[in-house]
């Protein structure tokens, strides 16, 4: 039975930035269509302006919630949910509450669709976190808003670039606060927020690699004070029991190349710099943030607002790309 192509619902972010412009240059690439079925959240208005920004002669339509399954989705046709928040003449590069607001409320309509099945997944194109805060609504960025706005507790962070998917055990702590942070309750959730994100995603049976904390994965006590032996393989250890497909600790300094060659299909990593380090070397300009433990799929690009170029028709797109690349892959399958 052949699969459906997934329903992608891309948040246009703050329209005071590069995300009106990515989402178009994206768009602006057949092979989107070829995987799925896009639609913008957003300000129609804004995305047409940003138009002249990139050179594009894509035609953007309005349309209205109820029209999303059934529309055609052909290269050329750009189509927008428009919430009508945004004034035509918002300035470019700054700074503003209504662009926060808006920001937020495109990302709030989304999850609504998700929850509904009205779309299989989220892409979010950067939202500025002042402006955020400036239009009242208190958050430190996306992933927040997503779990409240779901009522998700347990979430992390999951990088990938092409050929490496990396999940964290800790992320933005110093790495001796880290070391501390790490234990086998945390370590065991992270392996089941991969494992079933990837199986949601359609593979039956992901293999997932867990890295050590010390130097060769502590080689039996030689490096470290056993810290692998107390926070690690106890994790590993119950994820085995239950059947989930999973080995470790393993050193990281081959791991990481191991899983680009393909044993493993996600790395566990214990700390930012350890899983951060090898996803931007393989994919600085591709990478791929995922919020993983939603009930629903939310992929983004993994840059900021870029307020400085903003209007200039010069950003880069790749993110984004893959950010919607990730989106399909991940999304529950239909038939």
């Amino acid at each position: 039975m052949n699969q459906i192509k997934p329903i992608v619902g891309i948040t246009m972010g703050d329209g005071a930035g590069v995300g009106p412009e990515i989402i178009l240059k994206s768009l602006g690439d057949p092979e989107i269509y070829d995987l799925c079925r896009p639609v913008v959240i957003g300000d129609s208005k804004i995305l047409n302006r940003a138009k002249a920004f990139v050179h594009s002669d894509l035609k953007v339509e309005t349309i209205q919630e109820e029209q999303i399954a059934d529309l055609p989705y052909s290269f050329g046709t750009v189509y927008c949910l428009d919430l009508n928040l945004l004034s035509e003449d918002l300035p470019i590069g700054q700074v503003s509450a209504e662009a926060g607001h808006a920001a937020f409320e495109y990302l709030a309509k989304a999850i609504d669709l998700a929850n509904k099945k009205a779309i299989d997944a989220i892409c979010t194109a950067p939202l500025n976190k002042e402006a955020l805060h400036k239009g009242g609504h208190k958050y430190p960025g996306h992933t927040e808003i997503l779990a409240d706005l779901t009522g998700t507790d347990e979430f992390s962070m999951m990088l990938s670039a092409p050929k490496l998917k990396v999940i964290h055990v800790t992320t933005h702590v110093g790495i001796i606060d880290a070391v501390k942070m790490i234990n086998p309750e945390r370590v065991y959730r992270v392996i089941r927020l991969a494992h079933d994100t990837l199986v949601k995603s359609g593979i039956e049976n992901p293999k997932i690699a867990v890295c050590g904390i010390n130097p060769h994965a502590g080689e039996n006590g030689l490096f470290g004070y056993g810290e692998e032996e107390e926070k690690v393989v106890p994790a590993v250890n119950k994820a085995q029991g239950e059947g989930i497909n999973v080995v470790g600790p393993l050193p990281a300094d081959t791991l990481f190349f191991r899983t680009v060659r393909g044993d493993f299909d996600i790395v566990v990593a214990m700390y930012h710099d350890q899983g951060h380090g090898p996803v931007k070397v393989l994919g600085l300009d591709a990478g791929v943030n995922i919020t993983v433990g939603l009930p629903i799929i939310r992929t983004s690009v993994d840059h900021g607002t870029a307020f400085d170029i903003a209007g200039k028709g010069i950003v880069e797109e790749k993110s984004m790309t893959e950010a919607i690349r990730q989106a399909v892959e991940l999304a529950p399958k239909r038939k």
